[in-house]
């Protein structure tokens, strides 16, 4: 595998030779100096180019600049199949390489915002942009009162739609609302308890990738035994685990962050869910 050194010289150099490039920016975990590194990272590249008919829809010119490749996607025409040159003001390639690197390559002739994103300039023609190592727009957010309300009420009130998908045995509609509702609302709980035990000072990375890096040992357990099988009495099992350490943590959370918790609205969500569970309403 080529080494970073290697790749942001190519793309370095590559930028510098093309007369219609204006400016090469790294965005992303490799902008990020707090971020540690290892081979799978992406290389997140923007090039601002004058003109983008010369890289729109032409993969020989990915594989003719940076190597073959073994797979490839073209998000943009993926999106919108009758975007043309004439329409576009962007165009994106993500490769894998034969070597194993992967680099997301998005031609654009307009200025990108990365907001708070960290970014890393690897070439500028004209000068005008700066490096931005920052990486607070990563860092989790303290939640208000409103957003802690409304992501406890979500998770309690999506139980009843798991809850039944278990009990006619629609494993994969259950199975999918779990990981499509729940599962989200007790992502952004976890993150608040990892942010109020590190004054919110760190990057749970996407999707809880950190978790286990700042989480305790035994909560990181309890997380891990929310997944489950397709065995309907496990998953059933695992929801309830669920609801334990969504209301232990949520109270944590908002006891720490002098917030309030709506124990009512959790104690009718768990017993609709047993009785559901029971075949109460079936009596």
């Amino acid at each position: 595998m080529r080494s970073t050194e290697e790749m942001l010289r190519l793309i370095t150099d590559t930028a510098e030779r093309d007369e219609n490039v204006r400016a090469a920016v790294l965005s992303g975990s490799r902008a990020d100096i707090s971020r540690p590194t290892d081979v799978y990272q992406d290389y997140d590249v923007a090039f601002l180019v004058g003109d983008l008919t010369p890289y729109f829809n032409n993969p020989c010119y990915i594989e003719r600049t940076f190597g073959k490749a073994l797979i490839m996607q073209l998000p943009d025409l993926n999106d919108n199949p009758s975007l043309t040159v004439e329409t576009a003001e962007r165009f994106a390639y993500l490769t894998i390489f034969e070597d194993g690197v992967r680099l997301d390559l998005t031609f654009t002739t307009l200025m990108p915002d990365w907001g708070n994103e960290p970014i890393k300039v690897l070439f500028d023609r004209e000068g005008h942009l700066e490096d931005n190592p920052d990486n607070e727009c990563y860092m989790v957010k303290r939640p208000t009162q409103a957003e802690f309300s409304a992501c406890c009420n979500e998770f309690w009130w999506c139980l009843n739609n798991v809850a039944k998908g278990l009990k006619r045995e629609e494993i994969p509609y259950a199975k999918s609302m779990f990981e499509l509702t729940l599962r989200p609302q007790l992502n952004k709980i976890v993150e608040w308890y990892i942010g109020s035990i590190s004054d919110f000072s760190v990057s749970t990375g996407k999707l809880g990738k950190y978790f286990k890096r700042y989480l305790p040992d035994s909560i990181y357990y309890k997380y891990l035994r929310t997944y489950t099988t397709s065995d309907p009495a496990r998953i059933w099992s695992s929801l309830i685990n669920t609801c334990k350490l969504f209301s232990d943590l949520a109270r944590i959370v908002a006891q720490d962050l002098g917030l309030e918790y709506n124990s009512k609205e959790e104690d009718g969500a768990r017993l609709y869910m047993m009785n559901v569970k029971g075949g109460i309403y079936e009596q």
